[in-house]
C-alpha cells in the first residue's frame, strides 16, 4: 500500500474487527499496532476503536489498547436469553457484559458500546425486553440494535444449529423492534440513522444534529473520508470512486502477500450514474432525506420512475415526496433501506428472483 501511495498515510480512524480482535493477546494486538504506526501518522484526536467478546476481554487488553490511542471499545451482547445464545453460540452471562464495561469506563474508555440484535432463533419479545432492561442498567454511550440476518446459503455460517422455522415471525420481528426502540428512547437514547442509538451528548448524536453524519462499511461516523483502507481476510476498501473486497481464505491471503500482491478478489469502480446515486442513498441513510434541481448534478433521467415506485409508501405515512427531494417521515425510518432501494438502478437491473443477502426487516 505504502508504495502504491508514494505518501506517509494520516490515519484519522481505525477500527480492529468484525471478529473479535480481544482472541489475540494483549502482546500481539500491540505488535500489530505498532506495526501500522510504524509508517502512518495518527491524525490529532484520531478515532480509535475495537471490538471486543465480554468473556475474553481482560483488564490487560482494555490497558495495552487504551495506551495506544483506543478510546472506543463496543461489545458484542446479542441476547441474554441462554436459549438464544446456545443458538447463535454466543453464551455470555450478564456479569462478564458488567465487569467488561466497567473496566473500559474506569480506565479511561470515552464511548462503551454494546451490540444487541433482534429476530434471532427461539428469540421472544420478554427476551428483548429483559435484555434491553439490562442494557439500559449499564448506560452504554452508543447502542447498535441491528435485525438479524438469516443466510442459509452461506457455506460456513454458523447458522446450523436451527432452522427457519425456530426464527421469529415478521409481525413478532417487529414487535421486538418496536419495544426495544421505545424503551431505548424512553431510557433518553437518540435514533442515529439505521440501526443505531446514542445518549444526546454523543460525538454521533451531535454530528446527525449538525447534519455531519457520514456512514461507511463499518457503520456511522462522524467524520468524513473517502479513503479507507480494509486490511485482513474478507475486508473491503472504499476509494470512493471504487470498492474493493480481499480474498476469504487467510491460506491464500498469505500467498498473494508472499508474492507482493494486493490480496484483493474482487471490485467495482463507480461510474458517473453510480457516484449520483451513492449520494442520495447516502442522504437518506444518514439525514432522512435528499433534494435535487431539475438537470443539477444530482438529477438523473430515472429520478420520474423511482418517484413513481416510492408513491405507496407515501400513502403509507413513510415518507414527504417533492418534485425536487424527498424526506422520511418518523414512522418511515425503519424502512429507509427500502426506501434507499428505490434509488438502486443496479438492483433493479438484475435478473429476477436474484438471492438479496437477507430481509430488510
Amino acid at each position: 500500500y505504502l508504495a502504491l501511495l508514494d505518501e506517509t498515510p494520516i490515519i484519522s480512524e481505525l477500527h480492529l474487527g468484525g471478529g473479535t480482535p480481544t482472541f489475540f493477546s494483549p502482546e500481539n494486538l500491540q505488535i500489530l499496532i505498532d506495526g501500522i504506526f510504524k509508517n502512518a501518522h495518527k491524525a490529532k484526536n484520531a478515532a480509535l476503536s475495537y471490538e471486543g467478546h465480554p468473556n475474553n476481554t481482560t483488564k490487560e487488553h482494555l490497558k495495552t489498547l487504551f495506551e495506544l490511542g483506543f478510546n472506543r471499545v463496543s461489545y458484542g451482547v446479542q441476547d441474554y436469553n441462554l436459549e438464544v445464545q446456545k443458538a447463535i453460540h454466543r453464551v455470555q452471562p450478564f456479569e462478564n457484559v458488567l465487569n467488561a464495561t466497567l473496566n473500559a469506563r474506569e480506565i479511561g474508555y470515552t464511548s462503551v458500546g454494546h451490540d444487541l440484535i433482534y429476530g434471532l432463533p427461539f428469540q421472544k419479545k420478554e427476551h428483548v425486553i429483559h435484555t434491553i432492561k439490562q442494557t439500559i442498567a449499564l448506560k452504554p454511550d452508543r447502542i447498535a440494535f441491528y435485525s438479524y440476518a438469516f443466510v442459509p446459503w452461506i457455506k460456513g455460517n454458523g447458522q446450523r444449529g436451527f432452522s427457519q422455522d425456530n426464527l421469529p415471525s415478521p409481525d413478532e420481528k417487529r414487535a421486538q423492534y418496536e419495544i426495544g426502540k421505545k424503551m431505548l428512547e424512553d431510557a433518553g437514547y437518540i435514533e442515529i440513522g439505521m440501526d443505531h442509538f446514542a445518549l444526546a451528548s454523543d460525538e454521533l448524536n451531535i454530528a446527525m444534529e449538525t447534519k455531519k453524519l457520514h456512514r461507511n462499511f463499518m457503520g456511522y461516523s462522524s467524520s468524513s473520508t473517502q479513503a479507507m483502507i480494509g486490511l485482513g481476510v474478507s475486508s473491503i476498501s472504499d476509494s470512493w470512486y471504487g470498492f474493493s473486497q480481499n480474498v476469504k481464505s487467510i491460506t491464500e491471503y498469505k500467498k498473494l502477500l508472499d508474492q507482493d500482491q494486493i490480496p484483493v478478489y474482487r471490485g467495482h469502480l463507480l461510474n458517473n450514474e453510480d457516484l449520483i446515486i451513492r449520494k442520495h442513498i447516502l442522504n437518506l441513510m444518514c439525514h432522512f432525506e435528499t433534494q435535487w434541481e431539475k438537470n443539477g448534478e444530482l438529477y438523473f433521467k430515472e429520478i420520474p420512475d423511482i418517484l413513481i415506485s416510492l408513491k405507496e409508501m407515501e400513502e403509507d405515512g413513510l415518507l414527504i415526496l417533492e418534485s425536487n427531494g424527498i424526506s422520511v417521515t418518523e414512522k418511515g425510518r425503519p424502512f429507509v433501506r427500502n426506501i434507499c432501494m428505490a434509488f438502486d438502478l443496479r438492483l433493479k437491473r438484475k435478473k429476477p428472483n436474484t438471492q438479496l443477502f437477507s430481509m430488510t426487516i
